[in-house]
């Protein structure tokens, strides 16, 4: 996500492992024949891939120009099937410019849309619903209206976490005020897929070392992660624009989601810059087609110090013996991974 503000790189991170490391095997049941490499697509930011039916989407905003949406059967051509652009924001009004990672739910038997845009001004950058027109994700959708607390400040990244019993939540990184001091994590509850029923409550704040690189500080992009019954929220820390973007996580304890207790922080990064890749962060999780193996997408920046300019990769990821997430390293460019099982 784009910040105008001064760069502030404070390089924490004094030794980085070594990207040379082996993916992870393959499972069980057969060797696989193919292997693919990072990065999956050249340019691009905020990958946000869900998979539906027998096809994976990847929903990303271009400028001015609205959403889309691309379809694609195998994971590793993510980007390479046929684009389609679900819609349009008309010119001149508080949603028009500055859109910025959409989000695709299919929530209670329809598909919506999640994207923060603004008039032009950054300050003025709120959420907005899409809702879709029908089973297609990649037909037209009509604009909803904006999702917002009762107190309505800056927000951005929103996502929904739904959980086993239907409830669902609105997820977000905003403001605390009305100045750009610090993006920290919100939560509210919905009463559906369109609507939040009740104020904001905050779960994280950047505040440990890794988190407080670059300026304003910089909590963003959560993101639900399921393993079994167990959830964690997966976000990004640090600002955008620097080569110490990582990502961070967040642990429910299964108390009331609302209370900022049930959340725990690590207090390390789960995934974070290495000798060769920069600035890791803002990602989505799909399986592979065969259900067998859990994948990270995520964006990082074309070289130290791109900042803002960016591609999207992949890369298998494992557990731990705890059932939390094991992303391991970043792997760099050029280095073959095994396919996707099932592709």
């Amino acid at each position: 996500m784009k910040h105008v503000q001064l760069i502030s790189v404070c390089g924490l991170l004094a030794v980085l492992p070594s990207l040379e490391a082996a993916p992870a095997p393959a499972p069980e049941g057969g060797a696989e024949t193919t292997s693919i490499t990072n990065p999956v697509v050249p340019r691009g930011a905020d990958p946000w891939v869900i998979r539906h039916g027998d096809a994976y989407y990847l929903c990303q905003s271009r400028g001015g120009r609205g959403v889309f949406v691309n379809r694609f059967t195998r994971l590793q051509d993510i980007g390479q099937g046929e684009w389609k652009r679900i819609w349009q924001p008309p010119a001149g009004t508080a949603y028009s410019r500055e859109i910025w990672a959409p989000e695709l739910h299919f929530l209670q038997g329809k598909w919506w849309v999640y994207v923060a845009a603004d008039d032009g001004e950054n300050a003025n950058h709120r959420m907005y619903v899409l809702e879709g027109s029908s089973d297609d994700p990649q037909a037209e959708f009509r604009f909803r209206g904006r999702i917002a607390a009762p107190t309505d400040r800056w927000a951005i990244d929103g996502t929904v976490l739904e959980l086993p019993d239907s409830r669902i939540y609105f997820i977000w990184s905003g403001w605390e005020g009305e100045v750009n001091v610090a993006q920290h994590l919100y939560i509210a509850p919905m009463s559906n897929p369109w609507t939040i029923s009740g104020e904001r409550v905050r779960i994280s704040s950047p505040e440990l070392p890794w988190e407080l690189n670059g300026r304003p500080l910089i909590n963003e992009g959560p993101e639900a992660l399921w393993n079994g019954e167990r959830l964690f929220l997966i976000y990004s820390a640090s600002g955008s624009w620097t080569d110490d973007y990582c990502l961070g996580q967040l642990t429910w304890s299964g108390g009331d989601p609302l209370d900022p207790a049930s959340w725990v922080k690590k207090p390390t990064p789960v995934f974070s810059k290495t000798r060769d890749v920069f600035g890791p962060g803002h990602c989505s999780f799909v399986k592979s087609r065969d259900g067998l193996e859990d994948w990270i997408i995520y964006h990082s920046a074309r070289s130290s110090g791109a900042g803002w300019n960016r591609r999207i990769n992949l890369q298998r990821f494992g557990w731990n013996a705890d059932g939390s997430p094991e992303f391991g390293h970043p792997i760099a460019a050029g280095v073959p991974m095994p396919a996707p099982s099932g592709d």
